[in-house]
């Protein structure tokens, strides 16, 4: 029987199972993917063990070191939707927009947009 290429995920995956195929896949040790996404190496552990799920930043993290196991991947093994990635035309129409708002408008939307985004994180 053939195994499938590390990108590919089995059917649901926890995060746990998919940071010991990106161990195995690499051959790495938890210090040394603690010193990639830079978390403590206790954090690792705790993903590792199924105790913790990383946040959207250091899954991203995790998919630039280890390019085998893409965001798409570990988001799902997280139970997390990735983030869009931004087109330029889309960042440019977020700064033509903030260009006309006053001050506490854009710390009102800027709020918003932060409790809207940390939604993403749980």
């Amino acid at each position: 029987m053939e195994t499938p290429e590390p990108d590919t995920a089995p059917a649901e995956e926890t995060f746990a199972q998919a940071l010991a195929a990106l161990k195995d896949e690499y051959g790495v040790k938890e210090p040394a993917i603690s010193d990639a996404v830079g978390v403590h190496v206790s954090t690792v552990n705790n993903w590792a063990n199924g105790k913790a799920i990383p946040r959207a930043k250091y899954i991203r993290a995790l998919a630039a070191a280890y390019p085998k196991f893409t965001e798409a991947r570990l988001f799902a093994a997280a139970g997390k939707r990735p983030p869009a990635p931004f087109r330029a035309d889309e960042r440019e129409e977020v700064l033509d927009v903030f260009d006309r708002l006053t001050r506490e408008q854009r710390r009102m939307l800027l709020l918003q947009a932060n409790a809207v985004a940390d939604s993403n994180e749980q």
